[in-house]
C-alpha cells in the first residue's frame, strides 16, 4: 500500500491539457481525479454514477437544461446520475477535483475525442 501526500498546486501543474482527468487517488471504489477545464465541454450524462465537482481554482458554470449553477473556488456540486449537464470554464482555466465511482468515463454517455479511458496517475 502506497501512502503519499499530494500538493494540489503541484499536481495541477503536471496536467498538460484541459479536459484530461488524472487519477490522484482512490478511496474504496471511488476515484479522486484532478482536471483542468478551459472553455466548454459537451452536453452529457452519467446514467449510473453521481459526480462531485469541487472547484479548486477559477469559476465553473455548470449548465443544466433547466438552469445554470456557478461555482467559485472552494465550492462544490454533486451532479446526480442521469442528469444532463455541460461544464463551462468561462473566464479562463478552472481546476477541479472530481469524485466518481471507478470506471466512470469523463464523457458519460458519449464517446468522442475527449473520452479518457486510461487515467494517468498524478
Amino acid at each position: 500500500m502506497e501512502i503519499r501526500k499530494i500538493n494540489l498546486d503541484e499536481a495541477f501543474g503536471r496536467i498538460p491539457e484541459p479536459w484530461q482527468p488524472h487519477l490522484a487517488g482512490q478511496v474504496n471504489d471511488v476515484h479522486i481525479k484532478l482536471a483542468k477545464l478551459d472553455g466548454e465541454f459537451h452536453w452529457h450524462r452519467h446514467d449510473d454514477e453521481d459526480e462531485l465537482f469541487l472547484v479548486v481554482k477559477g469559476t465553473l458554470r455548470m449548465r443544466f437544461r433547466e438552469r445554470d449553477v456557478v461555482l467559485q473556488a472552494g465550492e462544490m456540486l454533486v451532479v446526480p446520475h442521469g442528469v444532463e449537464h455541460l461544464p463551462v470554464a468561462e473566464d479562463g482555466e478552472v481546476h477541479v477535483l472530481l469524485v466518481e465511482p471507478v470506471g466512470t468515463l469523463n464523457t458519460g454517455n458519449l464517446v468522442n475525442e475527449r473520452t479518457v479511458r486510461d487515467l494517468k496517475r498524478i
